[in-house]
């Protein structure tokens, strides 16, 4: 176990280099934030003098051997628009991306788990067809184009819920949540549901897919057998095998629902961390492109490595299979 948990950081340090490096020259690429920081109007001198300010007056190694000496002392650089360390700027985004993501992780798991066991033991049925009918929709529809849809319905012509912003926080252990005060709860139902369509499709089809396998297995078969009730056999002897894949897909999924919550959080204004990234690339804010990226980068490392030693844990095979790799 310590030679595979070395092993597993000794690559996640790897990917973590190669992808700062590719971040960072890509950011590079995309074009001159002086251009856009100062005046139309000023002179070459004043040109210059912005240019050596902001450290863009070095050749492109050097900015980047001074990017992975101050990351590693936990600085990832100052924005050229609000002039504070852009892993501040971040930190204050990440608590409303987060309760976005595990809102819409929640929702997803929530109602995707009994649809996907209710198709699955009735697959012929009009109800199960019509629930693996709506997770097709749920994979194809663009998230932005659902977005638009839900404001038009529930916003502009019922009224019932507002269209906008993240609505009255309450703070809890340093944090401001949203889910606390009914007004936030009002403002995060439309968000939190379009971002967890796409997961709410995807647990739908792994629950109908684990329910139609685990039915057939022995071990139900003999629960049966033994005059074990129809409900306990689906609570506790179906329930369980099938939430193995669905935990694990949803840990690996965790991670793209926090990068890909920056279209919902476009649509519908809420002040997260994907908003920021939008308006940092309008605004050719590097640092602050840098930063939010190495961050999602980490946490994608971060949440597989956890997965990776779970499943160490859980399952001896693994561990064999990568010693002997």
């Amino acid at each position: 176990m310590p030679v595979y948990f070395i092993r597993r950081m000794m690559q996640s340090v790897l990917v973590l280099f190669v992808m700062s490096l590719l971040v960072f020259v890509g950011v590079f690429a995309i074009g001159n934030p002086i251009d856009i920081l100062i005046s139309p109007e000023a002179d070459q001198h004043e040109i210059e003098r912005a240019t050596r300010a902001l450290g863009l007056d070095k050749p492109l190694w050097e900015q980047y051997g001074l990017f992975v000496v101050n990351a590693l002392k936990g600085d990832l650089g100052r924005s050229f628009v609000f002039n504070i360390p852009a892993i501040d700027l971040i930190l204050q985004r990440m608590p409303a991306t987060m309760e976005l993501a595990i809102t819409a992780t929640f929702m997803g798991v929530l109602l995707g788990i009994p649809l996907g066991m209710w198709a699955g033991l009735r697959p012929e049925s009009f109800s199960g067809k019509l629930i693996m009918s709506g997770s097709i929709l749920g994979f194809s529809l663009p998230t932005f184009w659902v977005g638009l849809m839900l404001i038009m319905i529930f916003a502009v012509f019922l009224g019932w819920l507002p269209s906008t912003g993240r609505g009255q926080t309450r703070e809890f252990l340093g944090v401001h949540l949203s889910i606390l005060t009914w007004d936030g709860l009002r403002h995060l139902a439309m968000p939190a549901f379009n971002l967890a369509l796409f997961k709410l499709s995807l647990v739908i089809r792994l629950a109908r897919a684990g329910t139609r396998e685990a039915i057939l297995q022995d071990y139900v078969k003999f629960a049966r057998a033994k005059g074990v009730s129809s409900r306990r056999i689906i609570g506790v002897h179906v329930f369980k095998n099938i939430m193995i894949p669905i935990v694990t897909v949803l840990g690996l999924e965790l991670g793209s629902t926090i990068a890909f919550a920056v279209v919902t959080e476009t649509v519908f204004a809420w002040p997260g961390m994907g908003k920021l990234i939008i308006d940092s690339i309008n605004l050719l804010d590097r640092p602050v492109i840098v930063a939010y990226l190495m961050v999602i980068v980490f946490m994608f490392i971060f949440i597989n490595l956890v997965v990776d030693l779970l499943y160490s844990v859980l399952d001896p095979r693994v561990r064999i299979s990568e010693s002997k790799g």
